[in-house]
């Protein structure tokens, strides 16, 4: 599975603005701290605040505020506001459409894929990622990727 710098961005952006709640940031502080290019991370952040996933607020005192309480956005939302769907075959979601024979299973394989695709991103928040306490979804897979490092 490839994850696009697109996503990676937004996650970062996302994280970066549920830690420092208590202030406005500038595109030009997220680029700088999380060494994201400026322009790139501009049209991410475009997308984000398209979704409702970020608000922005002019002025000298300006930047950008998460949209949503932090706990309350998936990482699903995030890729589908970036990316589009998370998981496509030929550009398409899976759908049943009948593979002839012997390929039946390759179709069944893709749908499950997207099925625990979708259900693994969809239980994991910004929050999680955040710091604090991270869900239960999100603590197993944590637990996992630092056994396997």
């Amino acid at each position: 599975m490839r994850v696009s710098a697109r996503t990676d961005y937004a996650l970062r952006v996302l994280v970066s603005l549920a830690a420092d709640a208590s202030r406005p940031l500038t595109c030009e502080g997220i680029a700088e701290q999380q060494q994201i290019p400026y322009r790139f991370l501009k049209s991410v952040v475009r997308d984000l605040r398209l979704a409702g996933l970020v608000r922005s607020q002019r002025g000298c005192e300006g930047g950008y505020w998460i949209g949503r309480e932090a706990a309350a956005i998936s990482i699903a939302e995030v890729v589908r506001a970036v990316d589009g769907e998370l998981f496509t075959v030929n550009g398409e979601v899976p759908e049943p459409t009948g593979y002839p024979a012997p390929a039946v299973r390759v179709e069944t394989l893709w749908r499950g894929l997207h099925a625990h695709l979708t259900d693994i991103f969809a239980g994991v928040s910004i929050a999680d990622l955040a710091g604090g306490e991270p869900g239960a979804r999100a603590a197993a897979l944590f637990t996992d990727a630092l056994a396997q490092a």
